[in-house]
Formats: C-alpha cells, structure tokens, sequence
C-alpha cells in the first residue's frame, strides 16, 4: 500500500477508534491558543498552512480533514480530549511520521511534516531508522 492511501486508511481507522472514547481537554492547550481559550479546530490549523480541508471524518470526540497545499497533502486531525489523542497516538502508523500537538495531529511524510512545523508548531514523530523505534524531534 502506498503512504497516502495508507494514511488516509489510518486517519479513518483513527476516527472510528477514537470516536468510541470519551474524555475531556484534560488541560491541554492548542498550538497557538492562549491557556483557557478553547483549542483549534481543524479550519483553524488549516488555515494557517492556507488549506481548506476537506473534512473526512466529523465525529463529536475526533474531526479529520484533508488538506492539498504547495507544500503537499496530509491528514489534520483535532481531539476533543486527551484520550481520543492517545487513542489515535496508539493507532499511528509507526512507519509514517507525524506532527503532534496538544489536541491534533497531522499525518503527512517527512518533508511536507517539516514545513508545516514550522507554521503549525508541534512536535515531529519520526521512527529511528537505527533502532526501529518512534522518537520525537521537538
């Protein structure tokens, strides 16, 4: 299966796993929200990479959108609470990399992750190619 194909069988699996949890903000703050503001939607990430996504999966505990830019596709999705994060997290394919922050996500590859970072902030998961295992690049 090619990465993008596989990526957006992920992002579904996510959706469906993660809409069958339940949990709360847990105090979790979005990348560019002030403590106490609500978190970022999944428009709101979008739009500050310049994307309107189209939204794939619209569920009350998980919303995912696709996003085609200059920079290249990807997946943003936005939690309404810390164990829908993990529940996606646990479901994250380890060999593709992702852009993680307080309550979302973006699943794209490495060179198109780089430049989102660098809008989107976050922390970038990318497996170690020595040991096999995901590390994170903060």
């Amino acid at each position: 299966m090619t990465t993008f194909p596989r990526l957006a069988a992920v992002a579904l699996l996510a959706g469906l796993v993660a809409g069958c949890s339940s949990g709360s903000a847990g105090g979790y703050v979005a990348a560019g929200a002030r403590p106490g503001a609500a978190p970022l939607t999944v428009e709101q990430l979008a739009a500050k990479v310049g994307c309107e996504p189209r939204m794939q999966v619209d569920a009350p505990e998980i919303r995912t959108g696709y996003c085609k830019t200059p920079d290249g596709e990807f997946f943003v999705t936005t939690f309404a609470g810390r164990s829908g994060k993990e529940a996606w997290m646990a479901a994250a394919p380890e060999d593709d990399p992702h852009l993680v922050g307080d309550l979302w996500a973006v699943l794209a590859g490495r060179q198109v992750l780089d430049l989102l970072k660098e809008r989107l902030g976050g922390d970038l998961h990318v497996k170690d190619p020595a040991t096999k295992e995901m590390r994170v690049i903060g």
